[in-house]
């Protein structure tokens, strides 16, 4: 018992760490881009979008099993973003090291995501019960 309440808990602040961190990373250039107006405003939207993402991961924290399906988007989202970058990463050659840096971070990100992701819970043996019409 007191093995399975020590994973909860270190899946609690893994996922909670996770959240904050993608919320950390994903803000500073929405708030740089605020502050001096970027070339590219596509930057700024998709980190906006990631550092809300971040938010509702932290907050799926407190209870990961019925948010299962958040945490797994927010992986499989940071996996389809990381290859995204990689693909970019040989187009545009002066940012190779950049980007190569961030498909390693996100991918990592990703990856612990799926880790601390709570398993899936059997529904096949849960009845539900159908009301008569």
């Amino acid at each position: 018992m007191a093995a399975a309440s020590g994973r909860e808990r270190a899946r609690t602040v893994a996922l909670a760490l996770l959240g904050l961190l993608f919320f950390a990373t994903a803000i500073v250039p929405v708030v740089q881009s605020l502050v001096r107006p970027p070339r590219c405003t596509a930057g700024p939207m998709l980190n906006a979008v990631l550092a809300t993402l971040g938010v509702f991961v932290f907050l799926a924290a407190r209870n990961p099993s019925v948010h299962r399906s958040l945490i797994l988007f927010a992986a499989w989202s940071s996996f389809a973003h990381a290859a995204i970058m990689l693909v970019m990463s040989f187009q545009v050659p002066a940012q190779r090291g950049e980007l190569l840096a961030s498909v390693a971070l996100v991918g990592l990100g990703g990856i612990l995501l799926m880790v601390f992701a709570p398993p899936r819970s059997d529904q096949s043996s849960v009845a539900v019960p159908l009301k008569n019409v």
